[in-house]
């Protein structure tokens, strides 16, 4: 017998954060729900970290999924815009850690690989396999379709992770 389990993607930004709620029966996908949880670049950190984190627990409160899949930060040379993304990150995992949803992270190569069968593929590629795997999706942003892509890799590769 098949379970079917209900997974929020996240995609995490200071200024949008992307969402993307699933539903996983085998193989089989469905989308439930995305969207973008956005945040003036104007205001102060604090805030937009609570605005990150207050959206999400609606989000996960209306939408009742049982596992949250987070991208995990891509490391680049500016270290400030690295560690304030790894912020926005945090916010998000504790949304997701106070529903106590079961959490995996996975790095952007890894989802990349996972959706488009490339870890360098482009935001359009992954977009565009995001649509050919869930094609009643239609998400409104880049940051959305890549929640999904997250969801999608964690539906992939949740079976083995809790083989372990």
């Amino acid at each position: 017998m098949v379970n079917t389990i209900r997974i929020i993607g996240i995609d995490p930004g200071l200024n949008h954060t992307g969402w993307g709620v699933i539903e996983a029966r085998g193989n089989d996908l469905s989308h439930v729900a995305n969207g973008t949880v956005s945040a003036k670049a104007s205001d102060p950190l604090a805030t937009r970290l609570m605005i990150i984190h207050n959206a999400l627990m609606e989000i996960i409160h209306a939408y009742q999924p049982r596992e949250a899949a987070i991208e995990e930060t891509f490391v680049n040379r500016d270290a400030r815009a690295t560690l304030k993304l790894g912020h926005a990150r945090a916010a998000a995992m504790l949304a997701a850690a106070r529903c106590e949803l079961t959490i995996a992270e996975y790095a952007p190569n890894r989802v990349k690989k996972a959706i488009v069968g490339a870890g360098h593929a482009q935001k359009q590629q992954v977009a565009a396999m995001v649509n050919m795997l869930l094609p009643k999706a239609r998400p409104e942003s880049a940051d959305a379709a890549d929640a999904l892509a997250v969801a999608i890799c964690h539906a992939h590769y949740r079976t083995a992770l809790t083989a372990k």
